[in-house]
This record gives C-alpha cells, structure tokens and sequence, in this order.
C-alpha cells in the first residue's frame, strides 16, 4: 500500500440539503470520493470521573440478614474497572510501539519480533533513506535499515540491529473484531512520543482509496477498520490494540473535509492479519508472493529494497 499520509482525509460535504450517507464502502467496495482520506503521516515542513458515595444504618437487630458484617464493602465502580483495563492495555502495548524518523517526516511503527523487525507503513518510510528508529525507552535515535516495502498495502518493514530488550508486541485476531469494541491508538502524533487515544470500532471491512502524495503512490486498501480514536500525522504505521493488550491493527488514514479541516471520529487502520501476512513475507525473502491474505486483493508481487 502507498505510504501513510500524514494528513489523509475523506472529503466531507459542506451543510446542506440532506444527502445520501457518503461513508457507505462495505467489504469488496470501495469508499466513495465523497470523503477526503489523509495518511497520518507528519511532515518535516474522553475521560469521565464518577464517584459513588453510599450509606447505610441499621440497628443491627434484623432478623434477616446473610453475614455479621458491619460495614459495607466497597466494589470497584464500573469506571474504575475501566481506567484498570486501558492502564494495563497501554503498558503491555506501549514498549512495542516506536518513533521512526526519516529526512522529510515522522511516523510510528511496531515491534514485530526480538530480532528487531518494525511493521510499519510504507508511505511512512518513503525511499528507505535516513531511518531512524526512537525505541520507547531510549533517550536516542538508532539507525535502522529498509527490509522490505509493499505498497499496494501501504505496508513496510524495517529493521534496527544490536538493540537489546525489545518488546515484540502481541498480535490478535483482526476478523473477530465488532463494531463497538473498544481500541486504543497508540503512536507518535505531531511528534508527540507515546501518545495514546481512544475510541470504538465503528465499522469493519471497509474498501478505502487513499490518496497519492509526492513521496507515495495512491492505493486501494482492503478491509481496513474504521475507528472512532483520533488519528493524526505521526500515527501512521502505529498500533490499534484492544484492551487486551492485542495490536489488531495499523493506523493508516484519517478523514478531513474538503476544505482540509479535520474530520473528527473516522480513521482508517490496516487489519493485523493483513499487516503480519505481509510483514512476515517481507522480512523472510523481501517481497510478497501472496497478497492474499484476509481479504488482500490478488496481485504480482513487488521487490525489496
């Protein structure tokens, strides 16, 4: 696929007489022009609080009664339980998740195995020139090398070598999700290092087109997931988990207007089985072979570096 877009949008109408819904792409079809895609990729140039207070007297002479206790015990609330769930999913998550830098931008990528390998997006790498990998515990950039790139799928791998302690991430299962469920997006936006969002997964198998840049090519993705998360230039070739800790996705598009202003609440990521089908082809002989993996649309295969 081409390179993440930093800023890749799907046009939005201006208000008006009401019209058709214009994100109408399903599985197999593509999403209509109607909606400006922008990649997430930068350029060089809802939390609530709840609190639950209950008190209750007795006599203690009820007749009634299961337990002696006296006081009331105290279960953690809804919310709590929630905060509990994102705090874990992002420590398990975050090590796994890196800044990479080239001569004209930044974007995010994901640790793909402890041999050093990132999963990222290709529009995100560009030419492989100058890479430059910020690991999420290190205080400097490592080099790193290109693999391999495919850009019908907007897919890259690179690698960083005679780095110790890196944290491959968890990849789940990207056909069990549902729209509802809750995601994470995890990356480096506006150059923000370790920032994390959240949102829901508003639709899947969705068709998008996304537009070519200077640096990249368009390219038609297939069964990307749309998310409610915020997605914005940096978070390209960065992570969607779960709650789990699961990366189930790599954030690629963002919407925008026609105008240019943001779009808030509809982003693009690329599905984890596509995304680790091609990463796994790239980093074992540098091309794709098989393109076909859930749902990817067949096509020749495409040379490494």
């Amino acid at each position: 696929m081409p390179a993440n877009r930093g800023n890749a949008a799907l046009p939005v109408p201006p208000a008006g007489p009401a019209r058709p819904q214009m994100l109408t792409g399903v599985r197999g079809g593509a999403l209509t022009a109607a909606v400006v895609l922008a990649v997430a990729l930068s350029g060089c140039a809802g939390s609530g609080s709840g609190s639950g207070s209950g008190s209750g007297s007795g006599s203690g002479s009820g007749s009634g009664s299961d337990g002696a206790g006296t006081g009331t015990a105290s279960e953690p609330s809804a919310i709590t339980v929630e905060e509990g769930a994102f705090v874990s999913a992002i420590a398990r998550v975050l090590p796994s998740v890196v800044e990479i830098r080239t001569r004209t931008g930044l974007g995010s990528g994901v640790v793909l195995n402890a041999a050093g390998d990132i999963v990222t997006n290709a529009h995100v790498v560009g030419d492989g020139a100058g890479l430059e990998v910020l690991l999420s515990a290190s205080a400097a950039p490592v080099p790193a090398s290109l693999v391999g790139i495919y850009r019908p799928d907007d897919l890259a791998v690179i690698r960083v070598s005679g780095v110790p302690g890196l944290r491959p991430a968890t990849f789940g299962d990207s056909a069990k999700l549902v729209a509802g469920d809750v995601v994470l997006a995890i990356g480096n936006p506006l150059g923000l290092s370790s920032s994390v969002t959240e949102g829901i997964v508003s639709a899947v198998g969705r068709t998008v087109s996304e537009p070519a840049t200077r640096a990249a090519p368009g390219a038609t993705l297939p069964d990307t997931i749309q998310t409610s998360a915020a997605i914005n230039p940096g978070n390209s070739g960065g992570a969607l988990a779960t709650l789990d800790g699961d990366v189930v996705g790599i954030p690629t598009l963002a919407a925008a207007s026609h105008a240019g202003a943001a779009a808030p609440g509809i982003g693009f990521a690329i599905s984890s089985n596509i995304a680790v089908g091609i990463a796994t082809q790239l980093v074992s002989t540098g091309r794709v072979t098989n393109p076909c993996s859930d749902g990817c649309p067949a096509g020749g295969t495409e040379d490494g570096p």
